[in-house]
């Protein structure tokens, strides 16, 4: 194999018929292995009205170590603290991403928080993943005028070990995309295709915090005070909004992500805006991982079966989970879960190749 390439493997998970949490769809997991070595995904539920709660399922795998089905083993969390909930009675904890924090000896969540001031980056802590306790809204402070604490925000996942920031200092660090005013995909879809990139508005971006305590308090998260720009849109499939996808894992190459990219693919001289997600592979340097050092110059996957391109949202693959398959003695296979159409869930494999292959530049032009 030449380059990084995904092969689909299942169609892992779908709306269980009449379980009203599930009666809207089942989507982008996180995924983690637990203390017994088993596989867990933390799924977003979506019950009537959008009304978000994140489960948590575990994996069963067939005789030759592929996944088969899930145990469905109930909530992780569900919108009962102030910054999860609206005065509707709407709101919700969506779109979980997991990480096991080795200097914490816990796993962290980080999730999107729906409330009344809009999507969130919250974060909640467990010692086995069946028992999660909040510790708050992620904390951040401005950076060269830019205010991340009163705009919207998702698609945040961290590292599971310290890593150096701008300054070599080794720190807790967050990937995090804010959705500034007039950068969601339906709105850029609105500009001229030759507008220039804001690549402050537009951007992944990398920030950090000391390192938690192992004993922090829930009530007692960190303040990201040091901020990175990490990636802007470069390529035609990501050129209407960029975001981070699954949590950072260690590859012969460096820190290996799976972000997504949205496109429009509406028909030529149509008017309308027909927006696809796809996945693309980021590799980050080992030593300074706010360093890129491969970027997909074409998507590793984009929506092709029926239940990609047809759900809840069509034309959607959202990798939100990812499983490391030294379990097989594979030390460069990972499994990716991927949301499909905003409705069910997806796995594919991606063996890493031995060298990298050609890429992109980190930035636009």
């Amino acid at each position: 194999m030449s380059g990084f390439q995904l092969r689909r493997l299942a169609t892992i998970m779908e709306p269980e018929p009449g379980n009203p949490w599930e009666a809207e769809g089942v989507l982008n997991p996180g995924a983690a292995r637990g203390p017994d070595g088993r596989l867990y995904l933390f799924p977003r539920l979506v019950a009537k009205g959008n009304y978000s709660r994140i489960g948590i399922a575990r994996v069963n795998f067939d005789v030759k170590g592929e996944p088969l089905t899930v145990e469905r083993l109930g909530l992780a969390l569900e919108p009962t603290a102030d910054y999860e909930r609206r005065s509707d009675g709407g709101g919700g904890c969506e779109d979980a991403r997991v990480t096991y924090v080795e200097p914490l000896g816990h796993y962290v969540m980080s999730y999107t928080a729906l409330s009344q001031s809009g999507p969130r980056i919250a974060l909640a802590m467990s010692k086995d993943l069946l028992h999660w306790v909040r510790i708050g809204l992620a904390r951040f402070e401005p950076y060269e005028g830019i205010d991340f604490v009163h705009v919207d925000n998702k698609d945040a996942c961290i590292f599971p070990v310290a890593v150096p920031n701008h300054c070599g200092k080794l720190q807790f660090a967050l990937l995090h995309r804010p959705l500034f005013e007039g950068t969601r995909p339906e709105e850029i879809a609105r500009l001229p295709p030759s507008r220039l990139v804001d690549r402050n508005r537009e951007s992944i971006w990398m920030s950090y915090c000391p390192m938690p305590a192992p004993n922090l308090e829930p009530h007692r998260p960190g303040l990201f005070n040091s901020h990175r720009r990490l990636a802007s849109p470069v390529s035609p499939w990501e050129n209407m909004k960029i975001g981070a996808g699954t949590p950072p894992v260690m590859t012969r190459h460096g820190w290996l992500i799976l972000y997504h990219g949205v496109s429009n693919v509406a028909a030529a001289g149509s008017r309308g805006c027909k927006l696809q997600y796809s996945a693309g592979v980021m590799v980050l340097s080992k030593e300074h991982p706010r360093k890129i050092l491969y970027r997909s110059a074409h998507p590793v996957l984009t929506p092709e079966l029926p239940g990609e391109l047809s759900g809840t949202v069509a034309d959607i693959v959202f990798p939100t989970g990812i499983d490391h398959r030294s379990d097989l003695g594979m030390d460069q296979r990972f499994d990716v879960y991927y949301g499909m159409a905003d409705c069910r869930i997806g796995v594919a494999r991606l063996d890493v190749p031995q060298q990298l292959p050609i890429g992109v530049a980190a930035d636009p032009p």
